[in-house]
Parts: structure tokens; sequence; C-alpha cells
């Protein structure tokens, strides 16, 4: 079940560490074993000493991205090819098949529908040329690029999917603004070899102490099942996360940037980005 926006949040469960230590296909957080009402994420690593791994989508859409390589994503005997960055939005009811003749890491975002949607292929190419999908959003202290991967360009019933890459030292996810009716989230932060490291913070209730605020470094996952959520970069380094959302109304939800902004930093409600 969905938090409310002014549910206290437990800071011990909003963290799942090392997530991208592992060979194979590891499911890192499901509404089994964490706050998420909806959202699955996992990773599939492969490399020449596990080069292939099979699976079924059962009643969750599934969307694969690549932050490193490039595989064949074989679902219902049909082969894609996907490259860094590239996307494959795969239907419920499948059965698929990721193979590499190299190395590669996706990342694994899905959740539980009653709709079927079509399997759809997202091209980074196609992203990067189009300026409502790849840009940079903040000014002084908050400048990032946004790749919006799996948006309103691809049809699905409730996930969403991009990255972010902030500059050095700054603000992301600002104004601190939050979507806890419509939208769950996680944060996976990637491509930060050590010492780069962030800030997380995740509350319901401004005036208050966060109830959740923790370093984070490349692996960890931070949710955010409710509350506005803004991060940081060490100075002399940049965040990197991939974001992902679940609508709890299936379809009706599933919006990018419709949020409210934390009083004092914009309007009560409007339009931020990541």
């Amino acid at each position: 079940m969905a938090l409310s926006a002014t549910e206290s949040l437990d800071a011990s469960k909003l963290i799942f560490s090392g997530t991208a230590s592992r060979r194979g296909r590891h499911i890192s957080i499901t509404p089994a074993n964490s706050e998420m009402a909806h959202l699955h994420y996992g990773r599939i690593i492969l490399d020449a000493a596990e080069p292939r791994v099979p699976f079924a989508t059962e009643g969750r859409e599934t969307a694969l991205l690549s932050l490193r390589g490039s595989c064949s994503v074989t679902v219902d005997g049909k082969r894609h090819d996907i490259g860094l960055h590239d996307a494959i939005y795969i239907p419920r009811g499948a059965s698929v098949t990721v193979e590499t003749a190299g190395e590669v890491d996706l990342c694994e975002c899905a959740a539980e529908v009653s709709g079927t949607y079509p399997l759809q292929i997202v091209r980074y190419a196609e992203i990067s040329a189009n300026p409502k999908q790849k840009f940079r959003a903040g000014g002084e202290s908050t400048t990032r690029d946004l790749n919006i991967v799996v948006g309103d360009n691809v049809r699905a019933g409730r996930i969403l999917m991009g990255f972010t890459r902030s500059q050095q030292g700054n603000w992301t996810s600002w104004p601190p603004h939050e979507h806890t009716k419509m939208l769950e989230e996680v944060y996976v932060y990637f491509d930060m070899p050590p010492p780069a490291f962030g800030i997380q913070l995740v509350y319901t209730r401004p005036d208050d102490a966060p109830e959740f605020c923790t370093i984070v470094r490349d692996g960890d996952a931070v949710l955010m099942p409710a509350g506005y959520h803004p991060n940081v970069a060490a100075p002399g380094h940049g965040i990197n996360f991939i974001w992902m959302m679940a609508a709890h109304k299936e379809v009706e939800d599933r919006q990018f940037g419709v949020v409210n902004v934390q009083p004092g930093f914009g309007t009560d409600s409007g339009i931020s980005r990541k």
C-alpha cells in the first residue's frame, strides 16, 4: 500500500547497498522486501564467465537499461540487440533471455500491471536527439543533465525510468519536491568510482529533521515511497543515478514531472525535474 505524504518514514528501510556487486541476475528490491508498493529493481551483470541468463516477466512489465556494454535480449523467441544506454520495454507474460559476447550491466525496472503493452525498443541516439528527453536543467549549484529513457515515448502501465548526471558538487532533484500520491521512486547510484560520493535526503516534514540523510556511493539504491528527496554531490565529484518510478494508479498516474515543490523553494505545485 502506498504511504501518505505525511506518514513518517523508517530510515532503516530506505537504503539497499551493494546492488551492483554480483554477476548474474539479482533482484534487490521488491514490494515483498521493502516499502515499495509496486517497484521491483534488479541488475543483470554478464561477462565471459557468465554470458547468459533466462527469466520470465510473469505479471510484471519490465524495462532493461544498459549502463555498460551491449547484449542481445530475446523475447518470446525474437532477438533484439541493445547498446550502451539503449533500453527495451518488455510486456508482462514474456519469456526473456539476455546474452552478451563481451560484457553488459543492465538495470532492471519492473512493476505488476493488469494491462499488456507492446514490446518497445528505445535507442539512446534518438533520446539524445530529442531536447524533450535529453536536456540540461537547473542553475548555479544545481546544474545536471537529464535523460528520460522510458517516459511518454513508451506505452506502459506504471514504470518510468531514466538517469541524471550532476555537475561537480551540485544539488539535483532540486527544488525539493514530492509526488507521493501518484508515484513511488527509487534512485540507484552508478558510474561513481571511489572516492566519489553524494548525500541523499528523504523527508516528509520540512520543518523537522529529515527522517533519512546518508552518504551514498556507487551501487546504493535509495527508496522514496514518500517525501521530498533532494541530493548533493561531494565537491570535485558528480553524482550519477538511475531514477525509476511506478505509478500507483496504472496509466492514470504515470506522469513525469507533475510534483509538489517544497514550500519556500518555488510554487507549491508545478513542474520540476530530477
